[in-house]
């Protein structure tokens, strides 16, 4: 709409391959790093065991990889795109903000302190400007997420 609106809509299929690209580079690494935080939180026993196998000849965490990859294929598949990127935008948001509060801890001088409360400030500035149904349902699933660890946690120190 906006190369349109320029008065340029011979370069609509250009900008369009053009965000289709980015949009792929952008789940590429969004899926290999989401896959090696599943391999992490395997191998603390958060996840099935299974999922913390490493690839003996490529050394990389591949079925967490397929796990991700299939789960990321049933959103696309099942879940209107803008609201699964909005959600995932929401997730990674988080993800940063938790990063930023604990970079916060890593130093008692001001100046150093200055950077992660920017980025903390930033982190959620944007995650609320989200779509308000990507923030629910993101708070939902964090907060679903957390009761199983508390449950799961509870668990296992009255098996002990």
């Amino acid at each position: 709409d906006a190369v349109r609106a320029a008065g340029v809509p011979e370069l609509v299929p250009v900008v369009r391959v053009g965000a289709a690209v980015a949009a792929l580079g952008s789940l590429l690494a969004l899926i290999l790093g989401v896959s090696r935080t599943t391999l992490a939180m395997a191998r603390d026993r958060h996840l099935p065991s299974a999922l913390a196998v490493v690839h003996p000849r490529f050394q990389v965490p591949h079925r967490a990889e397929l796990a991700v990859g299939a789960v990321v294929v049933a959103v696309a598949a099942t879940v209107d795109v803008r609201g699964a990127i909005g959600f995932s935008s929401f997730g990674v948001l988080v993800y940063y903000a938790i990063a930023n509060a604990a970079a916060w801890t890593l130093s008692s001088t001001v100046v150093s302190r200055v950077a992660p409360v920017v980025g903390l400030a930033g982190c959620v500035t944007l995650a609320f400007a989200l779509p308000w149904v990507s923030v629910v349902v993101g708070l939902g699933v964090l907060g679903l997420g957390a009761g199983v660890y508390g449950v799961r946690r509870r668990l296992s120190r009255a098996e002990r």
